[in-house]
Order: C-alpha cells, then sequence, then structure tokens
C-alpha cells in the first residue's frame, strides 16, 4: 500500500479517534504526509523509536499497540508459564508516556499477561532491576533516552533485565508483520485489567529494593572519602531527580545542589533544549550554579536516567568537561584498583565495552588482570556478556561502559544505570579529593602511565526519506572504496561487522585500523537520522595524539560529505 493509501485508510476508518484524524487533515506539506506513512515505525532490538504524531511512522497510541500485540503473541506462544510471569512496564517524562504505557498494559492483559505497572516515572534501571525482581518474562519502558523532545519511544526486554536480542526481536517482528489490520489488536479497559487482577501497579517497594542494592554496592567509606565534596546535579526534567539524590543522601553526602530549573518533570525539556549530557551545552545552568556553590564536580542525568555525564572543576575554577571515554577509563581505573587493593577482585574478572568505545580502560584492565570483552554498540550486547556468564560460569562480569556515556557496575541492573553510576562517580571524586587530587589531575596520571588516547565523535544529521537513502549511500561507498593512506597513517585492517566472523551479531558498522594504532569506525545511529564517525588515535605526546585525529577528520568528513 503506497503511504497515500494509507493516510486515507487513517482518515476514512472508524478505528482511528477524532483527535488522529483531525491531526492529519491539518497537514498541508504533502512531503510530511508521504514521510508518516512510506514506512511502518520498525520494530528493531532497540524496540521503537521516532517523532510522536499521527501515522505509522511516528509513535502514537496505535504503533505502540501494534508493538506490544507482537510482543504479546510471542509470549502467549511461549505457552502459561511465560503468560503467568508477566511483563513489567515502566515510562518516563516524555509527551505521551504514560499513555502508551498504559495502552501496552491494557494490551497484554487483553492477551491474558500479567501487566505490571509502574505507579509514575521510573528511570529505566529501575525497569531493569524489577524484570529481574518480580521475574516477569518481558520489561517495557517507554522512553526516547536523550532523544530531542519532539521524539519518544519504546524499548523491550527479556527475563534476564537486558533489553532483547535479535532472536526475540525477529520473533516479535515476525507476530506483528501477520496483522493486517489494527482492528486484530487485542485491548480490554484499564478498569477491567484492574479488576480481574491482569493489570497491577508497582508502588515504592521496588524503589526501596533498589536502593538499598545500590547502597551495598559501595567499594569505598568512612575517612577513605570526603563527604563535604560539593556537587551540582541536575536530573534535565527527567527521572533521575528523586532516585539519583536518594542515593548520594544515603551515602552520606550532604553537599548536593540541584538545578531548579531542571529538577521537575517537563516533557518540553524547556530550559536545555536537546536533553542529552553528552553534550556540554546541557551543562549551562549547571555551571552557573557550580560557580556559586564552588562546586568540585557537575553531574548530569538524561531524561530516563540511564546515561551520566560530569564536568570537574580545574584549578583555575572552570569547569571541564569529560566526555565518555574519559570517564569510562576515570571508573574502569577506580573500580578495578579500588576492588584489588581491598582483595575483592572476583575470580575471572571483566569488563565488557563496546567496539566504538576506545581503549584506554582496557589497557588500565590489564594492569589488573583483567579481561577486556568487545561487543557490538548498545547495552543489550554489553550485558548479553553477563547474561551469559550466568550460565557458563566462565568470567565475572565487573563493569560494562560505552563512549556514549553509559556505564554499569556490577550485574545488578543489565541496562546502563546512572544512578548506580552516579553513587561511583560521586564516592570516586570524594575519595581522590581526600588525597588532595581532582579527577582531571588522576586522568592525566592515567595518560602519563598508559599513553595519551585521545578520540572524537562526529554526527551528521541527515532527516527524512533523503537523509536515510544518502546515509545509506554513504556506507555502501565506504564500504567499496576505503582510504588507504592518512598522513603517515597506513590502513591496516578492515572489519566490516555485516561480514564479521568474531561472533557478534551482524551489523552495518565499518571499523578501520591505521597501522600505529589508531582507528575509525562509521555506522549510522541505530536510534537517530544520523551517521556517526568516531575517530580514536594513541601517542605517548599528548600534540601528536591530538594531529592524528584532525588528520583523520579532514579526510574521513570530507570523503564522506562528497557522497550525495
Amino acid at each position: 500500500m503506497d503511504y497515500r493509501k494509507k493516510y486515507d485508510m487513517w482518515i476514512e476508518d472508524e478505528y482511528f479517534d477524532e483527535e488522529t484524524k483531525a491531526e492529519l487533515r491539518e497537514i498541508e506539506d504533502e512531503r510530511e504526509i508521504e514521510d508518516r506513512f512510506y514506512t511502518d515505525l520498525s520494530f528493531g532490538t532497540a524496540g521503537l523509536r521516532g517523532k510522536i504524531g499521527a501515522g505509522t511512522n511516528r509513535m502514537n497510541k496505535y504503533t505502540v499497540a501494534l508493538a506490544t500485540q507482537g510482543l504479546a503473541s510471542t509470549i502467549v506462544n511461549k505457552g502459561q508459564e511465560a503468560m503467568d510471569m508477566g511483563v513489567a512496564i515502566a515510562y518516563d517524562v516524555r509527551k505521551f508516556s504514560d499513555e502508551f504505557a498504559e495502552t501496552a498494559a491494557r494490551v497484554l492483559a487483553a492477551n491474558g499477561i500479567k501487566a505490571y505497572l509502574f505507579d509514575g516515572i521510573r528511570p529505566t534501571p529501575v525497569l531493569s532491576y524489577a524484570v529481574r525482581e518480580l521475574g516477569t518474562i518481558s520489561g517495557i519502558v517507554v522512553t526516547a533516552s536523550h532523544n530531542p523532545r519532539e521524539y519518544n519511544g519504546y524499548k523491550a526486554y527479556w527475563k534476564e533485565g537486558s533489553q532483547i536480542l535479535d532472536d526475540i526481536a525477529s520473533e516479535i517482528l515476525e507476530k506483528i508483520s501477520k496483522i493486517k489490520d489494527f482492528k486484530e489488536i487485542k485491548m480490554i479497559s484499564l478498569d477491567e485489567g484492574l479488576e480481574n487482577g491482569l493489570i497491577e501497579y508497582i508502588g515504592s517497594e521496588i524503589d526501596d529494593k533498589y536502593n538499598k542494592e545500590i547502597l551495598d554496592r559501595s567499594i569505598r567509606d568512612g575517612e577513605e572519602l570526603d563527604k563535604e565534596i560539593k556537587v551540582v546535579y541536575t536530573p534535565l526534567n527527567g527521572t533521575g531527580n528523586i532516585p539519583v539524590r536518594r542515593v548520594l543522601k544515603d551515602r552520606g553526602f550532604e553537599n548536593i545542589f540541584v538545578v531548579e530549573p531542571q529538577e521537575n518533570p517537563d516533557p518540553n525539556f524547556t530550559t536545555v533544549g536537546y536533553p542529552n549530557p553528552e553534550d556540554p551545552k546541557a551543562f549551562n545552568l549547571s555551571i552557573e550554579l557550580g560557580k556559586k556553590k564552588d562546586a568540585d564536580i557537575l553531574v548530569a542525568t538524561d531524561p530516563d536516567a540511564d546515561r551520566i555525564a560530569m564536568m570537574v572543576k580545574e584549578e583555575s575554577g572552570e569547569f571541564i568537561f569529560l566526555n565518555g571515554n574519559q570517564t569510562g577509563a576515570l571508573l574502569v581505573n577506580y573500580i578495578l584498583s579500588s576492588l584489588d587493593e581491598k582483595g575483592k577482585l572476583p575470580k575471572n574478572p571483566a569488563i565488557v565495552k563496546s567496539i566504538v568505545t576506545g581503549d584506554l580502560g582496557k589497557k588500565i584492565a590489564q594492569k589488573y588482570g583483567v579481561e577486556t570483552f568487545d561487543t557490538l554498540t548498545g547495552f543489550k550486547n554489553i550485558c548479553a556478556k553477563a547474561n551469559e556468564w550466568d550460565i557458563t560460569g566462565e568470567y565475572n562480569f565487573v563493569f560494562g561502559y560505552e563512549e556514549s556515556i553509559g556505564y554499569t557496575y556490577g550485574t545488578l541492573v543489565r541496562d546502563k544505570d546512572a544512578v548506580i553510576s552516579s553513587m561511583i562517580l560521586v564516592e570516586m571524586a570524594a575519595y581522590y579529593k581526600r588525597q588532595g587530587k581532582n579527577l582531571l589531575e588522576v586522568l592525566e596520571e592515567l595518560y602519563q602511565e598508559f599513553g595519551y588516547y585521545k578520540e572524537n565523535l562526529i554526527s551528521v544529521v541527515l532527516e527524512g526519506i533523503e537523509g536515510s537513502q544518502r546515509i545509506g549511500r554513504m556506507m555502501d561507498y565506504f564500504r567499496k572504496n576505503p582510504i588507504k593512506e592518512i598522513g603517515n597513517m597506513k590502513l591496516s585492517s578492515v572489519t566490516d561487522y555485516l561480514l564479521d566472523k568474531t561472533g557478534n551479531e551482524k551489523s552495518n558498522v565499518l571499523k578501520y585500523l591505521l597501522n600505529d594504532g589508531s582507528w575509525y569506525v562509521v555506522r549510522p545511529s541505530g536510534t537517530e537520522p544520523k551517521i556517526k564517525l568516531y575517530i580514536y588515535s594513541k601517542d605517548n605526546n599528548e600534540e601528536e595524539a591530538l594531529g592524528k585525529i584532525k588528520l583523520i577528520e579532514k579526510d574521513v568528513v570530507e570523503k564522506l560529505m562528497s557522497v550525495e
């Protein structure tokens, strides 16, 4: 069916409500109509992610119901035991998140599957924890994470507490493909679901257990830490406000100052615009408050509180942003050195990182006899190693991280977790402050010991049908025409993860290793309309390492943008 027929069907079919129809009738731009209906919002291993609005290529209650019916049919296919285990459902502060979560619960209940629905906004890691704590077969969190305010999303989890991998995603997709009409989707009212016990609210009991278990995972305390450390925190109007402040207070950190305009939920993210703490501009209000309070560090979490970033005050009083690789390396060093010192490193310890994350953490891990594993991007892949080792016992998962400011310590949660990470970050800063050092000085010590590992990430946004097609052409061109030489650096090897033989799932990612150890990766984003270029270099001289980054960036971006 072409996009115009789909549009007309949504306008004419009595199944769709008048509000939806009115929204569609008001569209005057034919390209906008085409973009909303030229394809269906695809259900991948990241679930759904898209702009909010009416249409098959948008996030709305109808596409959420369709995806949930696919999930429900998958669970029903696994038998009564799986249906009785149920599904935990959480949601964040974004527009319609509560409605989408309720829609999912109503579809599941109509299919005879118990739905455990949180009674208010919750961070994504709390959903992951709830799946394991409640023993559900699956989980759903309605969130678009750090995307702009126009977006919302839907992430699906399996019984291990981690996001679904390709095997389950393929089953769900196959069930969705068999639904030819929205009227085939089963749904009951919320009241009916509550009355018959197939929908049940989750309250504070899960939050209390989660908080306690995080506190149990603290590494250092007492005289080892400077509990007077001053921290400015912003939840960026998201879900982190209550759980992050609670865990820091319970750890004894009293000087936590919250950025007031960004304290409470705001689906428009009025004071920040783009609510991604990976972007230093998200810290503008934090810097103002940090200077007033003479803070040591600034900490920000994204709207669903799975990502976390920080800035550190240097001697001049200015705040310096640390990227995900730098923060990750500091955490690897702090966690492993502390556990090693205390004799608490487990047998066969391992850390896990993504293939687009830098190698400094790996070098640090080697010092402590800890193995490092690389996976495809996304915590569904990182935490899949923890799930695997639960069964095999081959390694013990200590820490997982990726350059896009996602971290998790231990196996309490099988996803990136900004709540437990906030506790470890502040604990780490307090430990080094007691020693008279800030985290910038600690990072410099790591560079001097292991070499200067430098990095840069470039994202090119290309929206709509034309953008998607151009990204495809860019990947095809790079796949067929690798750059053989950049400055004095020669191409050493190419890894095409569509053809990967390392045991990873296939993915549209290209990695180019140069003969000096520098490397770069080209990949389309899995959740946003952009193509990403990751550049890494290493040298014993900082200027030389930075120079290599500039050389690679110049040549690769020039070639990338030449593809029309």
